[in-house]
């Protein structure tokens, strides 16, 4: 859901910039605000200057931790940024990235990371061994994420002539799941991508630079040129000599769907095709094999809004915004009183009664996760004076939890297995009956594979299939049941 955070929520954004003669952090800065749909939680940058890195980072929205002063404060040649939201780690400047430490040998070293370890128990435990984290949280004031950990051992191999590259040749090959890493010792910019290739990860050329970020959208807002994707399982680095690279693991592809669906920003490109066209084709799709009579085609803002285009041209039914989203709602400080809490949804959307009064609407989203804001927003239509609603989802039922960086709920919540069905029929006719609606139906997982242009084998659909390509991380509640729930079904 593109509505409210309590849906589906995205993984984080990372961004690094290598340019001796540009302003790093204010090219870091507009690059998170490309990246801000990636996380909202917090924000940070990181800048060197070949002697000292500066870290400044903070809870909040990109906008709210950074103004003039603190950017003209971060001189460098050098810089790495992170926008956050927490899949590993509590909510709490602690966990805020980019995260620093000092080697033995004296090296600054700071770390930004997107995704999810599968091996992160192994990793802290490693950690907690050797004495580089306390046992009760992990580094300094207790931070518990997987990027402190990472950040720990990087740090920990540093020793006497070995290098931050020798430290990445080490350990990059001993981490497992889902990540890309953006990391500075204030001289050089490392970026390295899982063996998986799970989030994406782009290079771009300045006039005078480098630049490397979670999503080509970034790019765009910097004036940098799109160069390359970084492979999967590739490290690396850029310095005065230029880039540098060296595959550190073999690959097995298993990109993300869901960046197609809902994730990435739809000017963005991925894969070498571009996320909006993808979703449009998807609503193409859906309108193919879901038809349905009505009014109008209307989206639910913004996510829905490709994929209720593609549906309102196959169909030929109208397109219409009948919903208004307010742009400046984000992550808010000040909480409302219990009468405007009760408002919910009206905060972010608010029906257009002229556009809806008395039609039969087709109301277009990008995926359904706990269904609470689809069941407060149908009675909103239907408040407003809507005849029918009927809801077509851009996604198939997400039935299972990702341990790989997108904060789904555990499969209890999932409003998915609520009911009694199997087939994605009888799970929609379930949800119907729960949400209000007059019709629901989502689109079958071989259309979302088509429309993104790869090869079914080459993408992780685990939330919709149960099939995790990284496999399931250890120690981790949501983990166990899963393992219970597939060797009860294996019974």
């Amino acid at each position: 859901m593109g509505v409210v955070q309590g849906e589906a929520r995205e993984e984080c954004g990372v961004f690094g910039v290598w340019a001796p003669k540009e302003d790093v952090s204010k090219l870091t800065y507009f690059g998170l605000f490309a990246l801000q749909h990636r996380g909202q939680e917090g924000a940070g940058i990181a800048v060197g200057d070949k002697e000292n890195i500066v870290v400044f980072k903070d809870t909040g929205l990109v906008s709210q931790v950074f103004d003039e002063t603190v950017l003209g404060a971060l001189q460098g040649d050098v810089a790495i940024g992170h926008t956050r939201y927490s899949t590993a780690g509590g909510n709490s400047w602690d966990n805020v990235q980019p995260m620093f430490r000092t080697s033995p040998n004296g090296t600054d070293v700071a770390l930004a990371h997107n995704g999810n370890l599968v091996n992160y128990a192994e990793l802290q435990a490693e950690a907690i061994e050797k004495k580089l984290v306390p046992a009760d949280g992990v580094q300094g004031q207790g931070s518990s994420s997987d990027t402190a950990v990472v950040s720990a051992l990087l740090a920990d191999l540093i020793r006497e002539e070995h290098t931050l590259l020798d430290a990445c040749e080490q350990l990059l090959p001993r981490i497992h799941g889902a990540f890309c890493f953006m990391i500075t010792d204030g001289h050089t910019l490392y970026a390295a991508r899982d063996p998986h290739g799970v989030r994406p990860l782009s290079l771009g050329r300045l006039e005078e630079g480098w630049v490397v970020a979670s999503e080509t959208c970034a790019l765009d807002i910097v004036g940098a040129a799109f160069v390359r994707e970084i492979e999967p399982g590739e490290l690396i680095w850029i310095d005065e000599t230029g880039v540098h690279s060296k595959r550190y693991a073999e690959t097995t592809r298993a990109h993300c769907v869901f960046e197609y669906v809902y994730v990435a920003r739809p000017d963005s490109v991925i894969e070498g095709q571009t996320v909006n066209n993808s979703r449009i084709e998807i609503g193409r799709r859906l309108a193919r094999v879901n038809p349905v009579e009505g009014d109008l085609v209307m989206p639910v803002p913004e996510s829905g809004t490709p994929a209720a285009i593609g549906y309102a041209e196959e169909s030929g039914i109208p397109f219409k915004q009948g919903l208004m989203k307010n742009a400046y709602v984000g992550r808010t400080f000040i909480q409302p009183s219990d009468t405007l809490r009760q408002l919910g949804l009206r905060l972010k959307l608010n029906p257009v009664r002229q556009v809806i009064e008395g039609k039969k609407l087709i109301v277009v989203d990008d995926s359904i996760v706990r269904g609470n804001t689809q069941r407060k927003l149908i009675r909103m239509l239907r408040e407003a004076g809507a005849a029918e609603v009927h809801v077509r989802i851009a996604s198939p039922p997400v039935k299972w939890p990702c341990f790989y960086g997108i904060d789904f709920a555990s499969p209890g919540e999932l409003i998915a297995n609520h009911g009694r069905g199997g087939s994605d029929e009888e799970i929609a006719e379930s949800i119907r009956t729960m949400i209000g609606a007059d019709s629901l139906a989502f689109v079958p997982i071989d259309d979302i594979v088509a429309a993104s242009h790869q090869d079914a084998e080459n993408l992780c659909a685990a939330c919709f299939t149960g099939h995790y390509p990284l496999g399931l991380p250890e120690g981790n509640p949501n983990a166990d049941l899963v393992r219970r729930m597939k060797k009860g079904a294996e019974a």
